[in-house]
């Protein structure tokens, strides 16, 4: 990171959050208008950061199937993501890990594979067939994916599904940002924003215009800049087992992943306990339970690794795309699906900040708005 001066002259664009929505919408401004000046403004490594603690799914399946703009936003979102992962990588020199194999979410019984049966219909419909799946008994399901235990009664399968390593990805968009121009400030809290005549002061900096991807800090900034982000807190935790043989695991899933070190992560799980980010042995023993029920072979690795993070949920589980309507050139942005949209957020995200997006899209992000919730 480059240290910048509070001093320095007003930026186009200050961006309150450098995790992977932050980073992403900074990395798409300046590829479409390299002359910008662009400062994000990061929190602290203490700080709750949704980006590490992030399982790497370019996920689909089960995203919006009753809220058809999510849906359609999602599957647009992952069908950049092949350009998407191509640019940045050759900007970066930085191999991101991004796969297209497609996913798997694997069901324990007939009624949870019922109730994806449904939620993948209504997908389907909602993107008026753009979105692909198959139901699969547990037959098909071994032959995609050996080894399964007796538990496993089926699969939601996926061609559009995908992975990526998020660490990686945090990384490169950083890095390609600095190098095309755009200014980082770590470990910077911002506790105010003032609004000007001429823009907004944060953290002794000036910018003309200001986009708010602080996480669950955008409801408290949210609220200076009279924009209502309702935002929550969702813990969720992850298990890392020790390196095995490429090949374990042929697809992602919710419940498991193998990177392309070799270890394997396990999670998929869900609590509401305010700002408590800690791993719990009664959680890590439920998800571990449920992997070895998915994938025997998975009792015979090691653990090495575990720990918790905070998703940052709205109420309804899809982003909030909002412009304040009392200030001018003041923006928010709330999403737990930071990997999904990168893509999204980089291309048509930074084109409607931009002022310069079609109508389809458009139509996508505003009925994401804040106006979906009673205030």
């Amino acid at each position: 990171m480059k240290p910048v001066k509070p001093l320095s002259p007003a930026y186009d664009w200050i961006i309150v959050g450098g995790g992977l929505v932050g980073a992403s919408i900074a990395y798409g401004l300046i590829q479409k208008q390299p002359q910008l000046r662009i400062l994000v403004l990061d929190g602290s490594d203490t700080d709750y950061r949704a980006s590490v603690g992030n399982f790497g799914l370019i996920w689909v399946q089960g995203k919006g199937h009753n809220f058809p703009a999510y849906a359609n936003w999602s599957l647009q979102g992952a069908d950049l993501w092949p350009q998407f992962a191509q640019q940045l990588s050759f900007q970066s020199q930085i191999d991101l890990g991004y796969q297209r194999q497609g996913g798997l979410e694997f069901a324990l019984s007939q009624s949870h594979l019922d109730t994806l049966s449904e939620e993948m219909a209504a997908i389907a419909d909602h993107t008026q067939g753009a979105f692909h799946y198959n139901v699969l008994n547990r037959e098909a399901t071994l032959a995609l994916q050996p080894g399964l235990g007796e538990a496993v009664v089926g699969a939601i399968y996926s061609p559009q599904d995908g992975q990526v390593n998020p660490l990686y990805l945090l990384l490169a968009l950083q890095k390609a940002s600095q190098l095309c121009g755009v200014d980082y400030q770590s470990s910077c809290r911002v506790d105010t924003i003032e609004a000007l005549g001429h823009g907004f002061k944060a953290a002794g900096f000036v910018g003309k215009k200001i986009l708010l991807c602080a996480g669950l800090d955008n409801q408290r900034l949210g609220k200076q800049l009279a924009m209502h982000l309702p935002v929550r807190p969702v813990k969720g935790q992850i298990l890392i087992t020790e390196r095995t043989d490429l090949g374990m695991l042929n697809y992602a899933s919710p419940q498991l992943l193998q990177t392309a070190e070799g270890t394997i992560q396990v999670g998929g799980s869900s609590e509401h306990l305010g700002l408590d980010d800690r791993s719990s042995l009664d959680i890590m023993s439920s998800i571990a339970e449920e992997a070895v029920a998915v994938l025997p072979n998975l009792s015979n690795l090691k653990l090495v690794r575990s720990w918790g993070a905070l998703r940052v949920m709205s109420p309804d589980g899809a982003p909030i795309y909002q412009q304040s309507k009392q200030y001018k050139g003041a923006f928010g942005v709330c999403c737990h699906s930071g990997v999904t949209l990168a893509a999204a957020h980089a291309g048509p995200l930074s084109n409607w900040l931009l002022n310069s997006l079609n109508e389809d899209p458009l139509n996508l992000i505003e009925a994401m708005s804040n106006e979906r919730f009673s205030i």
